[in-house]
């Protein structure tokens, strides 16, 4: 799998990989000593374009250290199956779960790269019983097979939806259980979770966490001991790429990126959440 070059325009991504985990994690490396707290998320996570993305914010102003399990484009199948991951997270003083889109994991329809998550691999015969007048050798990505299944049949296309979150919820439950009750879920986008009655549409496809509403976190609240939504303010995202560290043909693709003022606002909120689980862990009895 080709993985983040090491140096992006004089940022260093220093990528690395833990135990038997076939993924590329952001480094430096971290010792998974059971000292740690351990961040768990896609694109946001990671800190594309940024860097110091909040894991490391948070390292440093709370002199803890913060071992950072951003992929770039992952959904939950990344880790939903990579035992060092969950192990490092079961080990851990605490876990931040990012919530990440729907849209990239297996499911009944279609199947998704077990570690590229956004990439496209195959339809089920489900989905090609349901879009039998579709091609799906045009699709390489996720999205791109989403919005024009949307553009073919919005009612075929509710359907898809339905299985999603569904199956998103259920991966995610999964995922829990397994790192243990010791974890914060963290949202982290540009707008706040829709509610259930959102229409689905092409701007629902454009809008990260793809999928996600309100009623899919709220079942996970029993499962975690806090959960902590980030909406950058408007200062932050206005400064746009300001900070960002990316070469120029990339410079498209880092507007769509949450920037440096945005982590700095994720690491504020985080710190008070982090600090009392940390507080209530060491209250708890042996």
């Amino acid at each position: 799998m080709k993985h983040e070059t090491l140096y992006e325009a004089g940022l260093s991504y220093a990528p690395c990989r833990y135990g038997t985990s076939r993924l590329f994690f952001r480094g430096p490396k971290k010792r998974l000593d059971g000292r740690h707290i351990a961040f768990v998320g896609g694109t946001e996570t990671y800190g594309k374009y940024v860097d110091k993305p909040f894991a490391t914010l948070i390292e440093e102003s709370m002199v803890e250290t913060c071992v950072n399990f951003g992929c770039v484009n992952a959904g939950i199948d990344a880790f939903a199956y990579d035992e060092t991951v969950q192990a490092a997270c079961r080990d851990a003083r605490l876990t931040v779960v990012q919530v990440m889109g729907a849209q990239n994991m297996s499911n009944r329809f279609y199947s998704v790269h077990p570690r590229r998550n956004d990439r496209f691999l195959k339809p089920s015969t489900v989905l090609r019983a349901i879009y039998d007048d579709v091609d799906f050798a045009d699709f390489s990505f996720t999205r791109h097979m989403l919005s024009a299944l949307f553009q073919r049949s919005p009612e075929r296309f509710a359907i898809m939806c339905a299985e999603l979150r569904n199956a998103w919820v259920a991966r995610m439950q999964n995922f829990l259980r397994l790192v243990g009750p010791n974890t914060i879920l963290l949202w982290f986008a540009e707008h706040e979770p829709h509610d259930g009655a959102h229409p689905d549409s092409l701007m629902t496809l454009k809008s990260n966490p793809v999928f996600v509403s309100r009623e899919m976190i709220e079942a996970l609240r029993p499962m975690v001991r806090d959960i902590v939504e980030v909406v950058p303010t408007r200062g932050a995202m206005e400064s746009g790429t300001d900070g960002m560290v990316f070469p120029p043909q990339e410079a498209a693709a880092a507007k769509e990126m949450l920037g440096v003022r945005a982590h700095a606002e994720a690491a504020k909120a985080l710190r008070a959440p982090i600090t009392s689980a940390l507080l209530r862990n060491m209250k708890r009895p042996a």
